[in-house]
């Protein structure tokens, strides 16, 4: 019986998990068992945090806790905000949070054997630390000095203020906090199954966060809401959108952030980022980025029904992200950083999930090379290296 190769592991069940469930089909995404479309309008990133590391939504002591003890974890040792200014200001702000977030490491005690606690504090640390590595380097690559965290604001709104110096408007910090609801987690995303299997080999939090953060990085994956604000940035106005979108469709190319490897519908996130754009954008007067992005949508819809009937395409997480962080104050380079630090809610409950009830994961592949043959002495060689 033949092998059969499912490339990208598409439709492959490689293991379960009590966290998050995305059902494609019919767009819905939830968090051990609550719809997005409750937690969006009304549960805090920090509620979130507690149902995916602890396994149900706080009451009003457990959540003081817990924000206690990410206040209380927010600062970073001095070492790293040196590295920090050490750096060239050139660097591209993801491989300075992997740098960092790997770097924690050096400052967390080990055991004997020189392992590292990976507990639910580990985690709670660092989702704590994540925006303050990411704000302290948008200010340094700024020639600007870094601002301590404020232990008595929400991540949301703390990361907004040690930008700035300034604590945000109630519209800037509940736009933040439900964008990092939205990205808490999915499932068996690339980047969380890259940090599932550093943790099955028994690598520590640390280290496989720093897994998740590289697999991250590219444009298939977090790095798509820069590509998609890129994109918006060319278009420029609503009234290109058509011509804009008839031409990349011409040219067989992509508009990033539309369409979903999940989806068949409409991400479900989307509708709700979409709503917080629209409401922001008229908050910052930019209006038109947001009926730029709308207008991009509709007419990859439009263009896409004339070129294959019955077809269609939606906006993913990703393309609204743009319209939102950009009307923040967020470079584009910046993105996939604010991606991390609310999926680092996510990663770190698998990571713990991994760890619970942990097997090395460890997968097959075909062989497609050469059949075997015996070793060829070098003076027998052709003048290319192959076999004489």
């Amino acid at each position: 019986m033949p092998t059969v190769v499912d490339r990208g592991l598409e439709g492959v069940v490689v293991g379960s998990t009590e966290l998050s469930n995305v059902e494609g089909a019919i767009g819905r995404l939830t968090y051990r068992g609550y719809d997005i479309d409750d937690l969006a309008p009304n549960a805090t990133f920090e509620e979130i945090v507690h149902l995916l590391l602890y396994g149900q939504l706080p009451n009003r002591h457990q959540l003081d806790e817990l924000k206690r003890e990410l206040g209380s974890g927010r600062a970073l040792p001095e070492p790293l905000v040196n590295a920090m200014q050490n750096v060239p200001k050139t660097a591209w702000p993801m491989e300075v949070l992997r740098t960092i977030v790997s770097g924690l490491g050096l400052f967390s005690p080990v055991n004997a054997q020189g392992e590292h606690l990976s507990d639910v504090h580990t985690a709670i640390e660092l989702i704590a630390k994540m925006p303050t590595i990411v704000a302290a380097w948008d200010r340094i690559r700024r020639g600007l000095d870094p601002i301590g965290p404020r232990s008595d604001l929400s991540q949301a709104g703390n990361f907004l203020y040690m930008r700035t110096g300034k604590a945000p408007h109630a519209i800037e910090e509940e736009a933040l906090d439900t964008y990092f609801v939205l990205l808490a987690d999915h499932s068996f995303n690339a980047s969380t199954f890259a940090a599932r299997v550093a943790a099955s080999t028994r690598a520590d939090m640390y280290g496989s966060v720093t897994a998740a953060l590289a697999t991250l990085q590219g444009d298939l994956h977090g790095g798509a809401a820069t590509a998609a604000f890129r994109t918006l940035t060319d278009v420029k106005t609503p009234e290109n959108a058509e011509p804009f979108v008839r031409d990349i469709l011409a040219r067989g190319q992509r508009i990033m952030g539309m369409g979903h490897r999940e989806y068949k519908v409409r991400d479900p996130r989307a509708k709700h980022l979409e709503a917080m754009a629209k409401e922001l954008s008229a908050y910052a007067g930019r209006d038109r980025l947001y009926e730029t992005a709308h207008a991009v949508e509709e007419a990859s819809r439009k263009v896409l029904q004339e070129k294959k009937p019955g077809n269609t395409i939606y906006a993913n997480v990703d393309f609204y992200t743009a319209p939102v962080l950009a009307d923040l104050g967020i470079p584009g380079d910046e993105f996939t950083c604010l991606f991390a630090c609310g999926r680092i809610a996510g990663w770190t409950g698998h990571i713990l999930e991994q760890l619970a009830d942990n097997r090395l994961i460890r997968p097959q592949a075909t062989y497609d090379g050469p059949v075997a043959g015996p070793y060829v002495p070098i003076e027998k060689r052709a003048a290319n290296g192959a076999r004489g």
